[in-house]
């Protein structure tokens, strides 16, 4: 029997911040750092998938941008 392909859900920003437990404005900061991409919009509202949030956040915790070459 065949299973119906998932969508990922799509959360606006605050509410993805939510579950990451962090603020609305780290979401924002992660997208201007490159850690972060919108993959969706509903009017104005950037929507993003959670497992893209909880990827930046661990990119965030080793402290680097995404592609970015570790400092020396």
């Amino acid at each position: 029997m065949l299973r119906p392909a998932l969508t990922p859900t799509l959360l606006p920003g605050p509410l993805a911040a939510a579950e990451a437990g962090v603020a609305p404005a780290t979401i924002r900061k992660w997208v201007q750092l490159g850690l972060l991409t919108a993959a969706g919009k509903a009017g104005r509202a950037q929507l993003f998938r959670l497992e893209d949030v909880f990827a930046a956040e661990r990119a965030a915790r080793r402290g680097g941008r995404a592609g970015a070459r570790p400092a020396r």
